[in-house]
């Protein structure tokens, strides 16, 4: 082995071993992220961030409404689950201007509406303060801080809030990923019980039958045996009945998760024949697709697949699904042998009608070779709305 293969051998090495290591961080941090634990830690890091008395959060039900759901130094229950319309009090303000609130004195400001003011004495709150948790520019959470007694909220309470705040929607967005990579889980291991039972229990329950019509037929003057015969075979027949109904109930999905759930399964299969390790990666949401595009970005991924399997002697291969400023796109990445462009594992006869396919629907297919070894398989594809915005 030449010198520049073995540095092409330790550089695949050193990749996959850093891929792997990001994929286990990444794995624990959605593991124990979800949005209560995001913003129930985040009302009590308020109290510390702007120096206040007590702090409390306020989720979003509807664009027009929040509740109060997270508390942290709350004198009362009063607060919780309190319904803010928007535009009353500090938090319907913060709602219907996605910017800001700070009053002196709660119950004598000016500024505000007064329809919790009752609340507010209770809790013996003075000077509050309430800044938007933003995602994208869309408010998804109120963030509030109260003072009790004698004290006012400066500019750099403000500044500390929502510094506080842009923490917490960035951990909103990783309970999101959670609950989708959660979602795309469990539907995955649902498609392979269906597949499984159907390929075990419904063929075994097709052999006692056919045994059991068999034996009918041979023992014809037998009436006590075709008797208890019988109602075997309706004990079958019930049986797979109840099978089918079964499997039509594990086989439901949602269609935004088909793509992940079917690009997930195909890497399943790729490791289960090949040995070779196969990671499906969703590099956040990608919004439903119409059923050409699915199509033709599952067989993108299974084409790739079926390459590497072929030629490419990979040790390691990663499946990733996004969008990108133009579209979606999945990619199939190995770190095999370099195809050379005039082999015919190079640019192959698939991998033309591949982006034969794509161009008719504004997307583009590449084949990329590392020189120091390894293959990256991409199709793009334009979505509905993004070619209306080109042709427009």
């Amino acid at each position: 082995m030449g010198s520049s293969e073995r540095r092409a051998l330790d550089r695949a090495a050193e990749q996959e071993q850093l891929l792997s290591s990001l994929l286990v961080e990444r794995d624990g941090l959605l593991a124990v992220l979800d949005r209560v634990l995001a913003l129930g830690g985040t009302a009590r890091l308020i109290r510390d961030a702007a120096g206040a008395d007590a702090g409390f959060v306020a989720d979003i039900e509807s664009p027009d409404r929040a509740v109060i759901r997270w508390l942290a130094g709350n004198r009362t229950s009063g607060l919780q689950d309190l319904v803010v319309p928007r535009g009353q009090g500090v938090g319907g303000r913060v709602l219907a201007t996605g910017a800001p609130v700070r009053v002196p004195d709660y119950v004598t400001s000016s500024t505000i509406t007064h329809h919790f003011d009752g609340i507010v004495r209770q809790e013996a709150m003075g000077a509050m303060l309430a800044v938007p948790i933003l995602d994208r520019g869309r408010t998804v959470a109120v963030a509030y801080a109260a003072l009790r007694g004698e004290g006012q909220f400066g500019d750099d309470a403000v500044v500390a809030m929502e510094r506080v705040a842009t923490d917490a929607a960035r951990a909103l967005r990783l309970a999101e990923r959670a609950a989708a990579d959660r979602e795309t889980a469990v539907a995955a291991e649902r498609a392979r019980m269906q597949a499984s039972l159907h390929d075990s229990v419904g063929a075994m329950l097709f052999s006692i039958g056919a045994q059991v019509r068999d034996l009918k037929a041979l023992l014809p003057d037998n009436p006590v045996l075709a008797s208890r015969l019988g109602r075997l075979e309706l004990d079958v027949s019930a049986a797979a009945r109840a099978l089918r109904e079964a499997l039509l109930s594990l086989s439901g999905t949602t269609p935004e998760r088909a793509l992940p759930i079917e690009l997930a399964e195909h890497c399943r299969s790729f490791e289960a024949r090949t040995g070779v390790p196969c990671r499906f990666v969703q590099l956040g949401e990608v919004e439903p697709l119409d059923q050409e595009r699915t199509s033709l970005l599952i067989a993108a991924v299974r084409e790739g697949l079926l390459n590497v399997e072929k030629h490419a002697e990979a040790s390691t291969v990663v499946v990733s699904l996004g969008e990108h400023d133009d579209g979606v796109g999945v990619a199939v990445a190995d770190d095999g042998q370099v195809r050379e462009p005039g082999e015919p594992n190079g640019t192959g006869l698939g991998v033309r009608m591949l982006a034969e396919k794509a161009a008719r629907l504004g997307g583009r297919v590449s084949l990329v070779h590392d020189e120091d070894g390894g293959t990256t398989l991409r199709m793009v594809l334009p979505t509905p709305r993004t070619g209306q915005r080109e042709n427009g």
